[in-house]
């Protein structure tokens, strides 16, 4: 435990719907917005060039009205009457102000606020070219605070209309693949229940629900081989113990007989430690399968028992627990407790307390010893599956699977595991589990 070997099969997590929702989600509906501002730059170009064409124009259009203006007011500039009557109709049909002024800019009739700042000027010539004076047309009153908001409004309306459809598309078209990796991720965490849920939709995806089928397949056939292997490993586990017992049995009546062979003693050893594997095995079958009977236990009681049946001294349990009691597997507690003291027993020298303490909403037991303590950044990596410390030396006994199993006793109870090295020399090494 002390000086930890790192597991090659150390596994590595990642989010695969994180990535999903943020980079895919985000580049379709990037994309439909690039695809929006594209074609409304195209479709400028495109107006563009074809109102610039040969047959008509903005500018072509300009060029026409101001002929057209100043042929009319050189026709009828000499009769006041019929000048007074043009300029009228102008802003009366084309809903314009007009102001109509001599060659020295003395105004002779106008129509309307003219309140425009910069009004279109037509200036009026008879047919040798003589200036007779100039039309003043202000349109924006009319155009520019009346016309122009409609038509920005509803540019705005219809450019919002179609973002918004952009982004339902997009989160249309990634959900699915968001949660067929939601439940990829959750499958290679190790939760092979978990199913991809498309909706009432699902045979509109497409290829994207295929793929969600043959990962729930997937998912299915690893969970049922994962169940099938868990059931046997407890089955065999629980076989074994049946001849072990007879061996024992066995020597104990051949030491009765007087039989005083020294490997009696050792063949009593290997059934000892095969029985306490197959104990582990046992327990850690009852956590995989959530096969749990919880119990009202005292917390010191608890802490005694595991004492006495490690054949430790009771003078070891340090008591602050104030009486505190906890729902727990009374057999899995047990197990996790005699793992603790025999680690302490293992590598570090033989446990010095055993201390049972009441925290927030919880109950502590920790096992003391005053070995060598834990290397910089070992501490987490003690609770890892099949690490050994140095001071197995090579020990069968011990294949690493002790303190592993004290963390998933106290994950399934809904508590932790901690280690820590500890300020006067030594380690401690325990569990936290809520009341």
């Amino acid at each position: 435990m002390r000086r930890a070997r790192r597991d090659p099969g150390e596994a590595r997590g990642f989010g695969p719907r994180t990535f999903v929702r943020a980079r895919l989600h985000r580049r379709i509906f990037m994309w439909f917005g690039a695809t929006i501002v594209m074609t409304g730059v195209a479709v400028g170009i495109v107006m563009s060039i074809i109102g610039g064409g040969e047959h008509g124009g903005w500018k072509r259009d300009v060029e026409r009205v101001t002929q057209f203006t100043a042929g009319r007011f050189a026709l009828v500039w000499d009769d006041a009457t019929k000048r007074d009557e043009l300029a009228s109709s102008m802003a009366n049909e084309l809903d314009l102000d007009v102001r109509v002024a001599d060659s020295t800019g003395a105004t002779l009739v106008q129509r309307g606020a003219m309140a425009c700042k910069h009004p279109w000027r037509v200036p009026v010539a008879r047919a040798g070219g003589t200036m007779l004076g100039v039309v003043d047309i202000c349109a924006d009153r009319h155009h520019m605070f009346a016309f122009g908001p409609r038509v920005f409004a509803a540019l705005a309306i219809a450019g919002t209309l179609i973002w918004l459809a952009s982004g339902k598309i997009a989160r249309r078209l990634s959900s699915p693949i968001a949660e067929v990796a939601r439940v990829a991720g959750e499958i290679g965490g190790g939760n092979f229940g978990a199913r991809v849920n498309l909706g009432r939709r699902h045979r509109h995806y497409g290829e994207v629900a295929e793929l969600a089928t043959a990962i729930d397949t997937m998912a299915e056939r690893i969970e049922k081989q994962f169940k099938d292997q868990r059931e046997l490993l407890a089955s065999v586990s629980h076989e074994i113990r049946t001849p072990l017992s007879r061996i024992r049995l066995v020597l104990e009546l051949a030491r009765e007989r007087g039989a005083d062979d020294p490997g009696l003693a050792e063949i009593d050893r290997e059934c000892v430690e095969m029985d306490a594997l197959v104990a582990e095995l046992l327990a850690s079958s009852r956590v995989e399968f959530s096969a749990l009977t919880k119990t009202r236990l005292d917390a010191a009681a608890t802490a005694r028992r595991a004492l006495d049946r490690a054949a430790l001294p009771i003078a070891l349990l340090v008591d602050e627990s104030n009486g505190a009691s906890l729902e727990a597997d009374a057999t899995l507690l047990a197990r996790a407790l005699a793992n603790l003291l025999e680690n302490a027993k293992a590598h570090g020298g033989g446990p010095t307390a055993l201390r049972v303490r009441a925290v927030d909403g919880g109950v502590a037991f920790e096992v003391e010893d005053a070995g060598p303590g834990f290397a910089n950044g070992e501490e987490a990596r003690v609770f890892e599956p099949f690490v050994r410390g140095a001071a197995s030396n090579g020990d069968r006994a011990s294949l690493g699977l002790g303190l592993a199993l004290v963390r998933r006793i106290a994950e399934a109870h809904g508590g932790r595991a901690y280690a820590e090295a500890r300020a006067e020399g030594g380690a401690r090494v325990g569990i936290e589990l809520p009341r």
